[in-house]
């Protein structure tokens, strides 16, 4: 056959296979469990599950679903499990709040390949083809960071604290001051994209601290306007940071993260 119509039945021959021949990666320390799109959604525990307010969509949305919990088998109420997706975001998120949901429910949303998902706004590309979302997480304050789309992986980490001791105030911070509550703030926040003192297993965007932190270079005002909005600032079509309101993240919140952040510009780590 000659080389073009070679070229152009291998191309044909793509372009007819699954958008997704995708596979999830779980490893709770008992060895990586693999999951397919395929195996997922002829689960008998695969439910179509409605989202009235989508965090990533902004609007309501309609999944094929499997309770994540169902996936999670072994895994302890004292666990951090960390969610990787396929673009270098890395979401730490306690385990109790999937094995001991009090209100809420979190889900394994997966894409069938022949309904695909609409384009994702923000990223101007796909969600799929695994999305963490949730039921009712008002219930229990379930921040836009614990919604990771383009999942690749989920498994089981030491504390953040543990893993990343340059990330952590010292003891001269005492529990419950705003420090160290910005400190809570950042990983529920900020962690799943940067990293901080070059700790941190996240890929999406530049180190807080180091060689500067944002609190050394921008007012307070343009700060505080940079988290709630991040285009009032920068405007850049490509930018990836989304906004956080004050519903995501109140005017409290925002000033322990401050907190934070200046302490930590003071007791920068060389990674």
């Amino acid at each position: 056959m000659p080389r073009l119509p070679r070229l152009l039945c291998l191309i044909a021959l793509c372009s007819a296979l699954p958008l997704h021949a995708a596979e999830l990666i779980v490893d709770l320390g008992h060895g990586p469990k693999t999951y397919t799109t395929a195996q997922l959604l002829a689960r008998g525990d695969v439910q179509v599950i409605r989202i009235p307010a989508d965090v990533s969509f902004k609007r309501p949305m309609r999944y094929r679903a499997v309770p994540l919990k169902a996936l999670l088998d072994g895994a302890s109420p004292d666990d951090t499990l960390q969610f990787v997706a396929s673009d270098g975001f890395a979401a730490q998120i306690p385990a109790a709040l999937i094995v001991r949901a009090k209100g809420s429910e979190a889900w394994l949303a997966v894409e069938d390949p022949a309904r695909p998902w609409p384009t994702l706004a923000e990223i101007k590309g796909d969600a799929g083809p695994f999305y963490v979302v949730w039921t009712n997480p008002d219930a229990m304050k379930i921040t836009s960071e614990q919604w990771p789309f383009q999942l690749a992986s989920i498994h089981r980490q030491a504390p953040v604290a543990q893993r990343f001791p340059a990330i952590v105030p010292d003891a001269s911070q005492a529990p419950g001051s705003p420090v160290q509550r910005g400190f809570v703030v950042f990983q529920h926040t900020c962690f799943a994209c940067h990293t901080l003192n070059g700790q941190g297993d996240a890929k999406l965007g530049p180190d807080l601290n180091i060689p500067h932190s944002p609190t050394e270079y921008l007012r307070e005002d343009l700060f505080r306007a940079y988290i709630r909005d991040p285009q009032s600032l920068r405007h850049w079509p490509q930018a990836r940071m989304p906004g956080f309101d004050r519903k995501a993240l109140s005017d409290q919140e925002l000033d322990d993260l401050l907190a934070y952040l200046r302490y930590m510009a003071a007791h920068k780590a060389q990674p």
